[in-house]
C-alpha cells in the first residue's frame, strides 16, 4: 500500500541534504577508482613494477565492481540502505588505509578487488537512495544532481589527487582520501534517513530479469554498445590530440576538465528533459556524440575543432548517461536496484572492454581507428534505440516514446 509523505520545506530540505551526503559519496568511490590514472609513474617507481602493471588498480577495481555486484546486492536485498551505505564507505575508507601503507604490490590489488565490490554496490543503490528521500516530482532532478559527482570528481577530484602527490607523496595521497570516505560516511549516517530494501530479488531472480523483461534485455544492449563506442574512443582522446594535433599536455588537461563540466552541465539538461522525452533526451545525447566523434576526427586537427568536439562530447556524454539510468528505471520500476545491478555489470566490464579493444585498435591499427570504433559502436546504439519503441510488455497507460521514468518505490521515506 502506497503512502505520500506530505512535503515541508524541513522534510525537503533534509531530503536534498541526503542526495547531497549521497552524491559526495559517488564522488569518493569515483576518485577513489580512478586516483591511479593520475599516479601510475610514482606508483610504478615506488612499487618498482611497470607503469602497465600499475594500470591494473583500475582495471581490477572495475572488473570487480562489474562482476561482484549483482549478486552482492540480491544478497543484501533485505539490508536496511542507510547502514549498507555507510559499511560500502567503510570498506572505501578501510581499503585506502591499507592501500597507503601497504609494502608491496600484490596486498593493493587485492585490497583494490574488495573496493571494487563496494564501489559496484554503491552504483546499484544510490541513484535509487537519493529518488527516494526527496518529494517524488523531483526524483528524476536528484538523480541528476548524485551523477553531476561524476562531473566532479573528474574535473576536481583526480586533479587534487595529482596535486596533492606532487606536494606529498601517493601514499599520503591516498591516506587524505581515506579521510575524506570517513568524513562521508559521517554525513551519509547523519542526513540520510532510514531506508529499508523494498525491491527484495534473488540472485536467480536478478539474471532472469533479462529474458523476462524484453525491455531491460534492449536498453542493457543499448547501454553495452554506447559504453563500448564512448570508452574505446574517450580512453585514447590523450594520444589522438597528441598525434593529430600536436596538443601540449596543458592543452590536453583544459579540454579534459572542459569535457567535465560539459559532462555536469549535459547532465543538468538531462535532468529536466528526460520527463518530457526519456527516450528524445537519450537519442538526442547519442547524436550529439556521434557528431562529436566525427568532428574531432575530421576538424580536431587543430585546438579549436578539438575544443569544440570535446565540449560537445562531454553535453552529449553528460545527457546519455543520465538517460540510459532512467530507461533502467523506466524498464523495471519494481526490481530497480536489481535491473540497476545489471546495468552496472554491464556498464563496469564494457569499460574495461572499450579500453582494451581500443588498445589493440591503436596498437595494429592507429591511432585514429578509435574514433571509428566509438562512432560504429555508438551508431549501433542509436539505431537500437531508434528502432525499438515501447516494449511489448509495457503498461497500457505507458507514455509513447517510452515508459515514463518513475521512482522505484511506492512509498516515500520522509
Amino acid at each position: 500500500m502506497s503512502a505520500h509523505v506530505q512535503e515541508t520545506s524541513s522534510s525537503s530540505l533534509k531530503g536534498w541534504l541526503g542526495v547531497a551526503a549521497i552524491t559526495a559519496s559517488l564522488f569518493v568511490f569515483l576518485t577513489t577508482e580512478l586516483m591511479p590514472v593520475g599516479l601510475l609513474t610514482p606508483l610504478s617507481e615506488d612499487l618498482d613494477i611497470s607503469v602497465g602493471v600499475a594500470g591494473l588498480m583500475v582495471t581490477a577495481q572495475g572488473v570487480a565492481a562489474g562482476l561482484g555486484v549483482p549478486f552482492i546486492v540480491a544478497w543484501t536485498r533485505r539490508v536496511d540502505r542507510r547502514p549498507l551505505l555507510t559499511t560500502l564507505l567503510a570498506v572505501l575508507a578501510v581499503g585506502n588505509v591499507i592501500t597507503a601503507v601497504s609494502p608491496n604490490y600484490a596486498l593493493i590489488l587485492g585490497i583494490r578487488l574488495g573496493m571494487g565490490f563496494a564501489s559496484g554496490v554503491f552504483w546499484a543503490i544510490g541513484v535509487s537512495m537519493a529518488m527516494r528521500i526527496v518529494p517524488e516530482r523531483h526524483a528524476n532532478r536528484a538523480a541528476a544532481v548524485v551523477m553531476s559527482g561524476i562531473a566532479i570528481a573528474t574535473v576536481v577530484g583526480i586533479p587534487l589527487g595529482t596535486v596533492i602527490e606532487a606536494q606529498t607523496d601517493w601514499r599520503t595521497t591516498f591516506g587524505i582520501w581515506a579521510g575524506l570516505s570517513v568524513l562521508v560516511l559521517v554525513a551519509v549516517a547523519a542526513l540520510v534517513p532510514s531506508m529499508p530494501s523494498q525491491n527484495a530479488v534473488s540472485v536467480r531472480e536478478v539474471f532472469r530479469l533479462p529474458f523476462r523483461n524484453g525491455q531491460l534485455r534492449t536498453v542493457l544492449v543499448v547501454v553495452v554498445f554506447f559504453v563500448l563506442g564512448h570508452f574505446g574512443a574517450y580512453t585514447f582522446v590523450r594520444p589522438y590530440l597528441e598525434d593529430t594535433a600536436d596538443a601540449s599536455s596543458g592543452f590536453i588537461t583544459t579540454v579534459l576538465i572542459i569535457f567535465g563540466v560539459g559532462g555536469a552541465v549535459g547532465n543538468f539538461i538531462a535532468g529536466h528533459t528526460v520527463n518530457k522525452s526519456l527516450r528524445g533526451t537519450f537519442v538526442t545525447g547519442l547524436v550529439g556524440l556521434l557528431a562529436a566523434l566525427l568532428l574531432l576526427r575530421f576538424v580536431g586537427n587543430g585546438e579549436l575543432g578539438a575544443l569544440v568536439a570535446l565540449v560537445l562530447w562531454g553535453l552529449s556524454f553528460g545527457a546519455v548517461q543520465l538517460s540510459q539510468i532512467n530507461m533502467t528505471l523506466a524498464s523495471a520500476p519494481d526490481t530497480f536496484e536489481a535491473a540497476m545491478s545489471l546495468n552496472t555489470m554491464a556498464y563496469n566490464t564494457c569499460i574495461a572492454l572499450g579500453a582494451l579493444f581500443g588498445g589493440l585498435l591503436v596498437d595494429h591499427v592507429g591511432v585514429t581507428s578509435v574514433l571509428w570504433f566509438g562512432v560504429t559502436l555508438a551508431a549501433a546504439s542509436l539505431l537500437l534505440r531508434l528502432v525499438t519503441g515501447r516494449g511489448r510488455h509495457a503498461p497500457a497507460d505507458a507514455r509513447e516514446d517510452d515508459l515514463a521514468p518513475r521512482p522505484a518505490v511506492s512509498e516515500r521515506t520522509p
